[in-house]
């Protein structure tokens, strides 16, 4: 399927009419920009905080006409003010027969300008898998603690929202394109779950050079236009930081909560709190804390060793007043597992690694159903 360009897009934008002036909105400078990368297609329609309730519809107009053009997968269209909107007609619209004038505009409703709706409103929760900085395993602990919650008799989905480094579809073995139903995208399955990932629709080797608005355009295509059916739990596994994504997020969708992944190590933990404080800011409730690579067996004496140290992330749990979710150990089957395709919660579920991760899930799902983190053994494997 040849990609399409962007003056192609353009031009076909141009059947779209600006409500304020009556021309297209190309002529009105509402097209701040079109991205194409992949089949994907990202619009940037400027407006103002005024104008951004009427601008609604045409936003939801261009997707939907972009979304039939040839060589298009997904399109998505976001309102920006980056930079000034064109002028727009002052003239107010009329009101409503019996409608009040307040002397000040309101949204459709009569209430202030409104907000767009929360995504993912057919799950129950929605947990964010998340670390403060890279390296530390949090996708090989999203994976894993999702599988282990489909294991235990929940429907349980996984979203890859890491659009610059999406490793979902290495993990779990998914090599292909989603089919699209009904302008969806249908979740790809593998091990038990609803799978979705950036990866699935772009070449493994592709480097995603986007700027943020790009980025939350694409994590909301992956919520928003995906046939996400009836799910207990959606694990989310966000990329490193607190940045545009965690964002969108918090702001898009009802979390139930976040994990927060990090190692023992100093300078793992400083960052780990980062995150904490994050989500702290916009109202999400942290779960807990997971250490991982806690330690190190060697498989042929049993001698342990606590390379990254030990401890750490318990104590900094307890520092911040958040619950310790438990101990996973740095294990060479995790690494194999993971490299292969074949999550070893699934691929080994009586091996010591799928054992750490029922313990998490069993946790986490304590967490979610309002019975706090079980008293019990702590997620050790010695």
């Amino acid at each position: 399927m040849t990609e399409a360009s962007a003056d192609t897009l353009r031009a076909a934008l141009r059947a779209i009419k600006d409500p304020a002036s009556g021309s297209d909105i190309v002529s009105a400078g509402l097209v701040e920009g079109i991205q194409v990368r992949g089949g994907l297609v990202q619009v940037t329609l400027l407006t103002d905080r005024a104008h951004a309730a009427a601008m609604e519809p045409v936003r939801r107009e261009v997707e939907a006409l972009l979304g039939h053009q040839p060589g298009v997968t997904n399109a998505t269209a976001i309102l920006t003010a980056h930079r000034s909107a064109p002028a727009r007609n002052p003239t107010p619209p009329p009101q409503r027969p019996g409608a009040q004038g307040h002397g000040h505009a309101h949204g459709p409703g009569g209430g202030p300008a409104a907000q767009r709706p929360l995504l993912l409103e057919n799950v129950k929760s929605i947990v964010a898998v998340a670390s403060g900085k890279g390296g530390v395993g949090k996708s090989t602990v999203a994976v894993n603690l999702a599988v282990s919650l489909a294991r235990q008799g929940h429907k349980v989905g996984l979203l890859d929202a890491d659009i610059y480094g999406p490793s979902l579809p290495r993990m779990v073995g998914l090599h292909r394109k989603p089919e699209v139903r009904n302008d969806k995208m249908v979740p790809l399955q593998a091990w038990g779950l609803e799978c979705m990932s950036i990866g699935f629709l772009v070449d493994e080797e592709q480097a995603m050079i986007w700027r943020g608005p790009m980025v939350m355009g694409a994590l909301e295509q992956m919520m928003a236009q995906v046939a996400w059916p009836a799910l207990d739990v959606l694990v989310v596994d966000m990329p490193p930081g607190t940045g545009d994504a965690q964002l969108t997020m918090a702001q898009r969708v009802s979390l139930a909560g976040a994990v927060i992944v990090s190692t023992p190590q100093d300078i793992a933990l400083i960052d780990a709190r980062r995150g904490v404080k994050m989500f702290e800011k916009v109202n999400v409730p942290v779960l807990g804390v997971v250490e991982n690579m806690s330690y190190f067996c060697c498989p042929n004496c049993g001698h342990r060793s606590e390379i990254f140290g030990h401890g750490g992330a318990r104590a900094e749990a307890a520092r911040t007043g958040v619950d310790f979710l438990g101990e996973v150990p740095l294990l060479l089957d995790i690494r194999t597992a993971s490299d292969a395709g074949t999550p070893i919660a699934a691929a080994a579920p009586d091996s010591d690694g799928a054992k750490a991760y029922a313990a998490l899930a069993e946790r986490v799902w304590a967490k979610l159903s309002g019975r706090g983190v079980p008293k019990g053994p702590r997620i050790v494997i010695e």
